[in-house]
């Protein structure tokens, strides 16, 4: 059937569209608060539990991101024919509950099982918020609309941070795990009874088709595709590179600098939060507006970014005071961010309605399976194997190392922008 033989959509008012975008927006700051407050908690819990650098690279890395991103693709096949609305509720309840009870563990395995559980309901958070979004926004705003629900990440990283560090000094790392995943269960009553489920292909005025296509087929079709080959590896490097980052900078300001958790919290959260939330932005509204006039430059922008920040990064970790790293860490954030809305973005554009869903989780799951899964536990990794040689310093080491990183993930953005053009699908 033509578009035009397809009965006409009803089209959600704007002051709809833009409450659902913001209700997203806070489901997935929890989703980070609740993700990344561990990261300021690592120090406390090392010591308390006992453990090493490479089994708290498994708790931030592999124990959640392995579920996390193996699970989200079942999901999103799911939202691809279901109610997305009620699956983001029902996902947002089991891992409010989980990070609840990462409180009460008492030994590395009880934290394992607890991250594991964050990770199995947080898998039903981002695939159908990106199809949703892509129903409410047409393709000329949806970067700008992706962007502002990635806002979820840095403003989660930000409250986690304070949250965590503050609430660890003066009540202990088991008491902040219980009051920040307690909220999430009254989000997920908002969320099921406040919002609604767009009809699918409603931002373009198409019906998708009845048919859905697997996992495997959605895979192969975009793997086809030399653009999202080397954009899903360039996010998941750029990714490695920025969970390094959130997750053992914590700790390597009070190694190296003797910082306490709340002052860590204070600082690195506002500019995690507030660059970082900035970079997000910026990246989609740069992306829209260069892309608009040649479509190369909806990746290339992020390729630029990734160039600038390398050397700023470097400068992060050979600081000898914690105020000059933390000045500098300020552009790397931001500047490390730009990849987050276009790159999803471009993903909903590379492939028909009924993929769509399934084509965010198969993005996230190469980004968090490079990302989130392995930057964590090389860093941690790295900082044990430098231990006998650096000390407390062999963290700094692992984390300048790890950085470089982001030189090659600018490679791939570079060429995946070249053929992005051909790429994308222009009709149904």
């Amino acid at each position: 059937m033509s578009e035009l033989d397809q009965p006409k959509l009803s089209v959600l008012s704007p002051q709809v569209r833009n409450y659902a975008l913001g209700v997203l927006v806070v489901v997935y700051t929890f989703n980070f608060i609740d993700r990344q407050i561990l990261s300021i908690l690592l120090e406390p819990i090392k010591q308390d539990l006992g453990l090493s650098d490479t089994a708290l690279g498994m708790l931030t890395g592999f124990a959640f991101a392995l579920f996390y991103a193996t699970l989200g693709i079942p999901i999103a096949r799911l939202a691809d024919r279901g109610n997305r609305r009620n699956i983001i509720a029902g996902a947002l309840t089991i891992w409010s509950v989980m990070t609840a009870l990462s409180g009460l563990a008492q030994n590395f395995w009880h934290l394992l099982i607890a991250r594991i559980g964050v990770g199995v309901g947080e898998a039903g958070c981002s695939p159908p918020a990106h199809s949703m979004i892509a129903d409410y926004f047409p393709a000329e705003n949806r970067a700008t609309a992706l962007g502002i629900y990635a806002l979820g990440i840095p403003v989660g990283i930000l409250f986690g941070f304070i949250a965590g560090g503050w609430i660890n000094e003066f009540f202990g790392w088991r008491i902040a795990f219980f009051v920040v995943g307690i909220p999430g269960i009254v989000l997920a009553i908002v969320v099921r009874w406040t919002m609604r489920e767009p009809e699918r292909g409603m931002a373009e005025g198409k019906r998708a088709s009845a048919d859905q296509p697997g996992v495997m087929e959605t895979f192969t079709y975009l793997w086809k595709k030399r653009s999202f080959r080397h954009m899903a590896v360039g996010g998941g490097l750029t990714a490695f590179v920025g969970y390094g980052i959130v997750t053992w900078v914590p700790s390597f300001l009070m190694r190296s600098y003797g910082m306490q958790t709340g002052e860590i919290g204070t600082y690195l959260g506002l500019i995690l939060g507030i660059p970082g939330g900035i970079g997000i932005a910026l990246g989609g509204y740069l992306a829209d507006r260069y892309g608009a006039k040649d479509k190369r430059w909806y990746l290339w922008v992020v390729s630029v970014a990734l160039v600038l920040a390398v050397p700023l990064t470097v400068g992060v970790y050979m600081s000898n005071s914690a105020t000059a790293s933390l000045l500098f860490l300020i552009m790397p954030v931001l500047l490390g961010n730009f990849y987050q809305a276009t790159t999803f973005s471009q993903a909903q554009g590379l492939v028909p309605l009924r993929m769509r869903a399934v084509a965010a989780a198969v993005l996230l799951f190469i980004l968090n399976i490079i990302g989130l899964g392995a930057g964590p536990q090389v860093v941690g990794i790295l900082s044990d194997l430098l231990q006998s040689s650096y000390g407390d310093e062999s963290l700094r080491y692992a984390l300048l190392i790890v950085c470089l990183v982001n030189l090659w993930a600018a490679y791939h953005y570079f060429v995946a922008g070249k053929y992005l053009k051909d790429d994308l699908v222009i009709d149904e």
